[in-house]
């Protein structure tokens, strides 16, 4: 890859023949159109066109066509018994000059991503990932904080971090909340959250929420010395996150959180400047983008995206999840975020969604690594003793596990953990 130069992969699906389909991106996203035009000039196209790096052929996937696709018009094979219809799938990498958009995330989603979806000339079109070069990094400085200095404002040098999200996800008074961080919080969990859902709503506004959970946390601290990272979330128009984020730093808060596809990439880099407490980068809507097979923009390109813009934390979901996602999608995000960009960007993996004490043997086993943020939403406030209890089942399931020491047996000396056993197994309930 050229040092000036964006190039992306793409899984493309087409009845044209591959070579025409893959210039047809080209084209449309750099200088190209539907028909020749009088000032495309050729000394225009050698700076500007986009080109076709490769065209890697694969088996047909077997996904249905994207509505509009084109169809060839049937020929004369067609009465001697030969298809007039076969569908072929490639994975095509193009190249696109820097000089066309600059270090500019807009402006690369633009040319990368932009009405390449509407084309007819493919029957499926997925961008699968972006290599980037070097003045992105310069552009943008990515997460301020990451693993290591979460792992320091924690003060937790080492172990998977543990947190919750707050649940019910939303309708809980401020005053009732204060009792849910409390509990958690002398339980000794490291990280509580606000649920996507829990915006600025009239019936818990945020400047109430935050005068409560930090008085509480602060109360917490000096009787145990430890104080959990609670990310609020303060998703909201620019001017407002803004000033959401000077309150939540003003009132001696530790995290904020905010949902990337709300607000935009743009709206995340905005944030970054801005910021001084990590930034816990929620996925939500991020389906929209990557579950259908044959439509969208993968998870790894998504979240390269995510963490140039500034995301210290990144959801991937997690093993046995309660969504859609396969286990191997799963682990598939979690290397995406872990795997260094540009030579930085360390980004903390948050695991979610249907999270028990019973899913960490698997999850280490597979993962490698205790750099993870692992979140047991109703795996916590649902266990049968309580939240306190769950935390507790949470703690002894993965020390065990660290450790070497089967979970049965861990169990038989954790009254918490057999509970959470009983009621969840070794998955999700």
């Amino acid at each position: 890859m050229s040092a000036h130069e964006v190039v992306a992969t793409y899984l493309i699906e087409t009845y044209l023949p591959l070579s025409q389909a893959a210039e047809a991106i080209a084209g449309e996203q750099s200088t190209g159109t539907f028909t020749a035009v009088a000032r495309e000039t050729p000394e225009l196209r050698e700076r500007f066109a986009a080109r076709v790096v490769s065209i890697e052929e694969l088996p047909p996937t077997g996904n249905p066509d994207l509505p509009g696709a084109t169809h060839p018009t049937p020929t004369v094979a067609t009465t001697a018994g030969a298809s007039p219809e076969v569908k072929r799938s490639a994975r095509v990498r193009v190249a696109f000059g820097l000089d066309n958009f600059g270090p500019s995330l807009p402006n690369l989603l633009a040319a990368v991503a932009g009405n390449l979806f509407e084309l007819r000339q493919l029957a499926g079109i997925r961008l699968l990932d972006l290599d980037l070069p070097a003045p992105f990094a310069e552009r943008y400085p990515g997460p301020r904080f990451g693993v290591r200095g979460t792992r320091e404002l924690l003060d937790r040098p080492d172990g998977v971090l543990l947190g919750t999200i707050v649940k019910p996800s939303i309708g809980l008074p401020p005053e009732e909340l204060r009792l849910v961080v409390r509990e958690l919080a002398e339980a000794g969990i490291d990280f509580i959250k606000d649920d996507e859902l829990m915006g600025n709503p009239p019936h818990s506004p945020l400047a109430d929420r935050v005068a409560v959970v930090t008085e509480e946390l602060d109360k917490v601290a000096a009787r145990t010395g430890r104080r959990p990272m609670y990310a609020f979330n303060i998703t909201d128009d620019l001017d407002r996150m803004a000033a959401n984020h000077d309150l939540v730093r003003a009132s001696g808060g530790t995290c904020v959180m905010v949902c990337v596809n709300l607000v935009g990439f743009t709206g995340l880099a905005w944030l970054r400047e801005r910021c001084a407490l990590p930034i816990h980068g929620h996925r939500a809507m991020t389906g929209v983008y990557t579950r259908a097979p044959q439509l969208g923009i993968d998870y790894v390109a998504w979240s390269k995206l995510a963490r140039l813009a500034g995301a210290d934390h990144l959801h991937t979901n997690g093993l046995s999840n309660k969504f859609y996602e396969t286990d191997e999608e799963v682990l598939r995000s979690i290397t995406a975020v872990r795997t260094p960009l540009l030579g930085g960007y360390e980004t903390l993996p948050v695991l979610s969604s249907g999270q028990t004490p019973g899913l960490a043997p698997e999850t280490y086993r597979r993962t490698n690594t205790t750099d993870l943020l692992v979140l047991a939403g109703g795996g916590i406030h649902g266990h049968p003793s309580g939240p306190s209890a769950g935390v507790a089942a949470m703690r002894a399931a993965w020390s065990a596990t660290t450790s070497g020491t089967n979970l049965t047996t861990a169990a038989s000396q954790h009254p918490a953990l057999q509970q959470a056993l009983q009621k969840f197994g070794h998955g999700r309930g």
